[in-house]
């Protein structure tokens, strides 16, 4: 089972918050990713779909603005 350590931002002057937010999605990504080729899926088309709902998501955030 996943976990998630999303308990709350750094704080600080210096953080990124993008390459944190990366550093933590990175590992849950890698194991849906791993899961999927595993299934049988084309580890392009897993990426090109987390790319794909990435900006959709981002999208509808900025219209909701």
């Amino acid at each position: 089972m996943m976990e998630f350590n999303f308990d709350g931002p750094p704080v600080g002057d210096a953080v990124d918050l993008a390459a944190e937010c990366q550093s933590r999605l990175l590992p849950h990504i890698r194991e849906i990713v791993r899961a999927a080729v595993a299934a049988g899926w084309d580890e392009e088309d897993v990426l090109l779909g987390f790319v794909e709902l990435a900006w959709d998501l981002y999208e509808k955030r900025r219209g909701d603005s």
